[in-house]
Formats: C-alpha cells, structure tokens, sequence
C-alpha cells in the first residue's frame, strides 16, 4: 500500500504547482510523462518553503520552518513523511540523487527572508539568488538529465543563469508587493522608492544577458523530454519582461503585470510550432 500512498503525494505537489501557479504546471504538463511527477514534487517543496516566509504572517515563521526543515530530514532518513509534500520530495531527491547542498543553500535563501530585508551588496544578493532559484534549476536539471553526469556539466551554468532570470523578473514584477507589504529590497545598491529609467534599464539588461545565455548555452541543447517544456517557461517569463519593459519606471511600483490566459495559450501554440519544426 506505501505505492498508493506515493501516487496521493506525488497526486498533492501536483495539485499544489497547478493551485499556486497556473502558468508553471502549464509548462510542466508539456515535459514528458516520465518526468512531470518529480518536476511537481521540487515545485511543491519549494513552494510550502515559500509560502512560509511569504504568507504565513499571523504563525511563528521561525517554529514552521525550523519544523519544516526537520520533518524534511526525517521524510530523507526514513524514506517516508505523512507530510505528502515532503514525502515525494524525499523520493525525487533520492531517485536522482539531489545533493544535499543544494536543499541547504535553497533552505538558507528561504530562512534569510525571515528577518533580512536589504540585500546591500552584489554579493549578497548572488548568494540569495543562488540559493532561491539558481539551485532549484539545478535540482530539475538533475531530473532532466536523468544520471547524465557529463551532460548535467555541460549544461548546469544555463540552468542557474535561467534560474536567475526568473527570479529577477519575479523580483521586477513584485517590487510593489516586497517592498511595500514585506519591506524587502533585493536589488542592491537601488533606491526602490525612487526607481528611475537608468536603474529599471540596468535590471533589465541583467536579465536579458541570463535569458541568453541560458537559451543559447541550454535550452538548445536539453534532452527532448525537456526542452519543449522549459522553453515554454522561458517565453512565458521573457513575455514577463517585455510588458515590465513598456512599464514607466515611476509607475511600475503601481502596475502588477499579468500575462492573460488566452495569451498564455497562444504562447504554447506558438511554441509548439517552432518545436515541432524543429526551430528549437
């Protein structure tokens, strides 16, 4: 019965990525069946992690994530959870041999946002962004690569440049939200409350450099049971950066950029087409 007890978990980050993320479980429901489950499981632990320092304001943020972390621990040592995030979690990270680095750098990004709230250095900031989204890319290239160690070499710099450039746009478009709600500065050495044209251009050009190098050195070259479905993620999220672009630096503390569902759709089917010819 533990077997049906794994298919409810795997069952649970998959309803956790499609709740919490429309636009994601859109691009992992277009990788290959043999890979979707444990895409869903990285997606779900990271998510609760997130959702503890981000939401979660009216409970003991430190107690949770403190419990978090050691019920994750106990899921890896027994080789189960009652926690069903955790639970097929543990099993990914096992299947495809995660390092554990990697979880402790993501849980230590994670555990930051508790009480840090200036990032003042370009230092500092690279570390949280290794540790929040770099590493998280490298978790699901492990799955991609599926034991390929050289591949996973010659491909793990694009996976955390893709990493960064999604982070980045989140960071662009939830400056309202962090800075005003959460009183968080991510962005080093900018004055958020007076964002000007020159430092909005900066971000930007940033992020197009890791959007680039993580397409040419890449996306192009994963495996196809992944690439139609990360290359997905990067149009949505370079779409992302096109409507943040068209936004004034004065007023892109007052705009949330969305992309509309009907976009969403024709994003994927034009995707689909240069997939299908072979343009990617």
């Amino acid at each position: 019965m533990k077997e049906l007890f794994d298919s409810v978990s795997n069952s649970c980050s998959e309803l956790v990525t499609k709740k919490y993320s429309t636009s994601f479980s859109l691009a992992v429901n277009t990788l290959s069946p043999k890979i979707r489950a444990d895409i869903y499981n990285i997606y779900g632990f990271v998510r609760f992690a997130d959702e503890i320092v981000d939401t979660f304001h009216d409970f003991d943020k430190e107690k949770l994530m403190a419990h978090f972390e050691r019920d994750y621990y106990f899921a890896l040592e027994q080789g189960i959870s009652l926690n069903p995030i955790l639970n097929s979690f543990q099993q990914t990270v096992k299947r495809y041999n995660i390092p554990d680095h990697m979880v402790q750098a993501f849980l230590k990004s994670m555990k930051a946002d508790l009480n840090k709230t200036e990032y003042n250095t370009k230092e500092e900031y690279d570390e949280y962004i290794y540790g929040s989204a770099d590493v998280v890319g490298l978790m699901c290239l492990k799955v991609f690569v599926n034991g390929d160690d050289k591949m996973y070499e010659e491909l793990k710099d694009a996976a955390m440049r893709l990493g960064s450039a999604f982070q980045k746009v989140n960071f662009l478009r939830d400056l309202k939200d962090d800075f005003e709600l959460l009183s968080r500065s991510y962005f080093p050495n900018i004055d958020l409350g007076k964002l000007d044209k020159i430092s909005k251009q900066l971000i930007i050009d940033e992020i197009e450099a890791d959007f680039d190098y993580a397409y040419n050195n890449g996306i192009l070259k994963l495996p196809v049971e992944a690439k139609f479905g990360v290359y997905m993620a990067y149009r949505y999220y370079r779409r992302l950066l096109k409507k943040l672009k068209s936004v004034p630096s004065e007023k892109i503390m007052d705009t949330r950029i969305r992309i509309s569902d009907p976009m969403k759709i024709n994003l994927l089917a034009r995707s689909y087409v240069k997939y299908k010819l072979n343009i990617i």
